[in-house]
């Protein structure tokens, strides 16, 4: 007999062949299409993810915009940290909220974290003191990092990989509106002194995406008692990645500004950090009942380009995200509304240029071609970067901010196909979750490559009248971009020369950075896309009398010859 009709796929019964050629009806169940129509629900879920998708974003690209101010309101000079308080508790606790999302379900994770968004929110519109505002922003970040986490794993869940870039396009959308608009709103609440109400509005546009999520994310969820659920999350995996991410960030957080990189201070967490990701990923991947990071995960050169590219790609997008406000408030004098302004160049791109790369992606089935354009692009956008002084023209900063835009757009929307491609649909939610990490992470380290850099460059090029002023030293001086158009005209220029310099360094390495990124794409392979979606997980079906289409099959009759053997 054919192996074709002893294929589990075929649900059939007879006992013995029959004498002469015949036609037997047999059934068999073959996947739904993927481009099955979408109901209410579906588009429900999406809503409630483009609801929790524009709170996190429109807290994170305004924060940016008013820091200067705050940091001067607050006396504080630690201002890299109310950014890397943020990435730090997203990162750090990125693979508990995919693990705890497998054990419970996605609903109730992705509702935790909006309390803790709102919860953070409110700690930092309180905040009388830059440390009061740091601890604020660790707690959003542990909010942020879970809807970060689960909007990717709800996606992944319910659109096939195929089609994923243009549905993943659509969240894009609440991100594009929110990018557009918190540049303006942080920098109007930052020059009128209400910068608190940055995060107070938090409150309104988190509850609004928790009750949406109420109503329309009713999702599987898996079966078990708690106890028995508790048993399947890796305590002992999370605790040493917690505790390792900790260690790194505080490291690059001081590393530079605080301390010099050879400071036993910088030296030591950084060392012990990296070692603890070390055993991590040792542990995960030989020893873990049911661990966070399967081996199966970076196993293909394809998947582990793909996640080393996501790495890349968030170092270059916290870069310009945090450090081309500096250029338009620092070198051109620019006040906070107006550097939010000058932002439209970046905001308005970025969103557009990923739902393009992400159709592209689904009507072409390729992914290698547009990584690579995006790579070339995010290397030219950076050097024009670099060639910016403070005389430059207004209209040049904006044209290479639509340039690095068109190329960040690209390589954001685009990397986690090499991920995924490799993979069964069953690792979906854990590669995921390592894929926000490393993005999460990479972040962390765009913030402190441009503290490092552009403060190391300060320290010896801003005029020594000017630092001697401030006992604190150079990190003092981003809190100071507020009074340089309050100085005298000669030292005024002198200052905005040096921050022109510090950023010109800083771009330099940026455009070495997307160079990597190129480098390290051309190891891809082109893999076939899935166009089969993880059963188990999905929008709840109401009871039917079909099982087979319960479990998102159709099934169908189909005619199937069977001849006689010979003897």
């Amino acid at each position: 007999m054919s192996d074709s009709l002893t294929s589990p796929k075929y649900s059939t019964s007879f006992d013995a062949l029959p004498a002469k050629p015949a036609t037997l009806r047999t059934s068999v169940v073959r996947p739904s299409p993927p481009q099955a129509k979408k109901d209410w629900r579906f588009w429900g879920v999406f809503l409630a993810l483009m609801a929790a998708s524009f709170a996190s974003a429109i807290e994170f690209v305004s924060v940016s915009t008013a820091l200067p101010d705050i940091t001067h309101e607050l006396h504080g000079y630690q201002f890299v940290w109310v950014g890397s308080a943020y990435i730090l508790a997203a990162t750090a606790f990125l693979p508990l909220s995919g693990d705890l999302s497998q054990v419970f379900g996605r609903r109730p994770i992705m509702l935790a974290s909006l309390f803790f968004f709102i919860l953070g929110s409110i700690l930092c519109g309180a905040a009388t003191s830059m440390n009061f505002l740091i601890t604020g922003r660790a707690v959003q970040g542990l909010g942020g990092g879970g809807i970060i986490a689960l909007t990717e794993i709800i996606v992944s869940d319910m659109v096939a990989l195929r089609e994923r870039g243009t549905y993943r396009g659509i969240i894009l959308v609440a991100w594009a509106v929110a990018s557009f608009i918190a540049p303006i709103i942080g920098g109007s609440l930052a020059e009128k002194g209400e910068w608190r109400w940055l995060f107070y509005l938090n409150i309104f546009t988190s509850g609004l995406a928790a009750v949406l999520v109420i109503y329309f994310l009713r999702l599987k969820t898996p079966e078990g008692t708690i106890r028995e659920r508790l048993k399947r999350i890796d305590w002992l995996g999370n605790a040493l990645v917690i505790a390792s991410t900790t260690s790194c960030v505080i490291a690059l957080t001081w590393g530079g500004v605080q301390y010099p990189w050879s400071s036993a201070r910088v030296l030591t967490p950084l060392i012990v950090g990296f070692f603890g990701l070390a055993c991590f990923f040792i542990y995960e991947m030989k020893f873990a009942a049911y661990p966070i990071v399967p081996f199966t995960l970076m196993s293909t050169l394809t998947g582990l380009s793909g996640y080393i590219q996501t790495f890349l790609g968030a170092v270059l997008m916290l870069a310009v995200v945090y450090y081309t406000p500096v250029y338009f408030q620092g070198c051109k004098g620019a006040s906070p509304i107006a550097a939010g302004v000058d932002l439209f160049g970046l905001a308005f791109i970025i969103a557009p240029v990923c739902v393009v790369a992400g159709v592209s992606v689904a009507v072409t089935k390729r992914y290698r071609p547009q990584l690579w354009l995006g790579w070339c692009i995010m290397i030219v956008g950076s050097y024009l970067f670099s060639t910016l002084k403070p005389e430059s023209s207004r209209a040049s900063a904006l044209g290479f901010e639509i340039v690095t835009g068109i190329g960040l757009g690209i390589v954001y929307s685009v990397t986690f196909f090499p991920v995924l491609a490799p993979l069964p649909v069953k690792e979906n939610a854990h590669a995921l979750a390592l894929f926000t990490f490393i993005r999460s992470f990479g972040q962390i380290w765009g913030v402190t490559i441009g503290s490092t850099i552009i403060q190391g460059y300060l320290a010896t090029h801003l005029p020594p009248e000017f630092v001697a002023q401030f006992p604190q030293g150079t990190e003092i001086a981003y809190s100071t971009i507020p009074l340089i158009n309050k100085l005298e005209p000669v030292l005024a220029a002198q200052i905005r020369t040096a921050f022109a310099g510090g950023l010109k360094r800083f771009w330099e390495v940026m455009t070495g950075i997307g160079g990597a990124g190129l480098v390290v794409s051309l190891a891809m392979k082109h893999l076939t896309l899935h166009t089969m979606k993880d059963e188990d997980w999905g929008i709840e079906q109401q009871p039917s009398a079909h099982s087979d289409e319960r479990r998102g099959c159709a099934k169908e009759e189909v005619d199937v010859k069977v001849e006689q053997l010979e003897p």
